[in-house]
């Protein structure tokens, strides 16, 4: 990997192109399960990472020297907590090794768990503002 994270990238596709071609393989993989979970969701660079948002920010994710970070906020790693048991993660983030396929079916799961979260605070946040 180039050293991505002292350049200040303006578009997605500014971050890939600063990648190996290793490394925008696997992070593609990624992002194209993310695209599919949330079809409707906007790319965009935030912090200097590749970001979807969809009513708020959804996950951001990033080329790590040793992995792939995932990050979907802290909600869905409790909710998931069962099936991430073979990754490392934190309070808000998910560690896929380099070395691994990235799971394409759980980042689905955690992207529209956390389309479903966004849509709730939308619903609640315009029936605050109804009443």
């Amino acid at each position: 990997m180039k050293n991505s994270n002292l350049a200040k990238h303006k578009t997605v596709d500014d971050y890939f192109s600063a990648l190996s071609i290793e490394s925008q393989h696997l992070l593609g993989k990624l992002r194209e399960a993310i695209r599919q979970a949330a079809p409707k969701a906007e790319e965009i660079i935030s912090y200097n990472m590749p970001a979807f948002k969809y009513h708020g920010i959804l996950v951001y994710y990033a080329v790590q020297k040793n992995h792939i970070g995932f990050y979907p906020t802290a909600s869905p790693i409790k909710a998931f907590m069962d099936e991430l048991k073979e990754y490392k993660v934190s309070k808000g983030a998910i560690q896929f090794p380099i070395d691994r396929p990235i799971p394409k079916k759980l980042v689905k799961k955690i992207v529209k768990f956390r389309v479903y979260e966004n849509l709730q605070k939308l619903k609640l946040k315009q029936e605050n503002d109804r009443g």
